[in-house]
């Protein structure tokens, strides 16, 4: 009995096996089939890895950033109780105003400046109890003058500015006997903050050892810049016999 097929078996060609291995056109346009699902397969794994990497560099990010808030210098809070303690034993009545400025100082840094960006406002605010706390310490030995333009839009990075408050107390007015200036500038919107502060020097030159304490604190804030402000910010420092300065610009690109 001779085998039937279905007729449009009829218009096939014959097999024949050698025309298979030799038909290039067949093998050519049979490869789109077979590597689609390798390309779909190595491009889902570069976009995993690079995830993957993108997370990885986050959190190291978010770590160098939190070990950098923590380094609030120590000996102002021993300085800020030890003035209280001394308030205190007088009785005075900035002993109260004190104890709400430290309050107030403590809880932002323990509560409010756990994000990448913060109000400029609320960091300004923290300047000003950073001064009135240590014009409590110094008293009449130190000027210092305030001016900002802010608007209510304007964020930065969290303690980015209370390091250089901090340097220009240390080496502007720790070892002045005379009356020591600080000058403060801060201008700042949505787009823009340009930071300046000028603080005099004593006529005896620091020693060596506030000189390293000053050039950490120094260089952990650029680490904090170049995490936060990558290729978007000026900072420059002019360090002069009488009088040191910093200017820190910051650009739109940043914000």
């Amino acid at each position: 009995m001779i085998p039937s097929y279905p007729e449009e078996f009829s218009y096939r060609p014959p097999f024949i096996l050698a025309d298979r291995f030799t038909n290039w056109p067949a093998y050519i346009g049979s490869i789109p089939e077979y590597l689609l699902p390798t390309v779909i397969l190595v491009i889902f794994n570069y976009y995993k890895k690079q995830k993957e990497t993108a997370i990885l560099l986050e959190k190291k990010r978010t770590s160098e950033l939190n070990a950098l808030k923590n380094q609030l210098n120590p000996h102002f809070l021993f300085n800020t109780l030890n003035n209280l303690y001394v308030l205190s034993l007088k009785k005075s009545d900035k002993a109260p105003e004190v104890i709400a400025k430290l309050s107030e100082i403590l809880d932002y840094l323990l509560y409010q400046c756990n994000s990448n960006y913060v109000s400029l406002k609320h960091e300004i605010s923290l300047l000003h109890n950073y001064i009135d706390l240590e014009e409590v310490r110094y008293g009449n030995r130190v000027k210092v003058s305030f001016n900002k333009e802010i608007s209510n839009d304007a964020k930065i990075a969290p303690l980015l500015l209370l390091t250089f408050l901090e340097n220009a107390f240390k080496h502007g007015v720790t070892q002045e006997i005379n009356v020591a200036s600080i000058e403060i500038y801060i201008k700042g919107d949505a787009q823009n903050i340009e930071f300046r502060i000028v603080n005099t020097r004593p006529a005896n030159s620091e020693n060596n050892q506030d000189a390293n304490r000053e050039a950490i604190g120094l260089k952990n804030v650029k680490k904090q810049l170049d995490l936060l402000y990558p290729n978007s910010y000026k900072l420059d420092i002019d360090n002069k016999p009488k009088m040191y300065s910093v200017n820190l610009k910051i650009t739109s690109n940043a914000l």
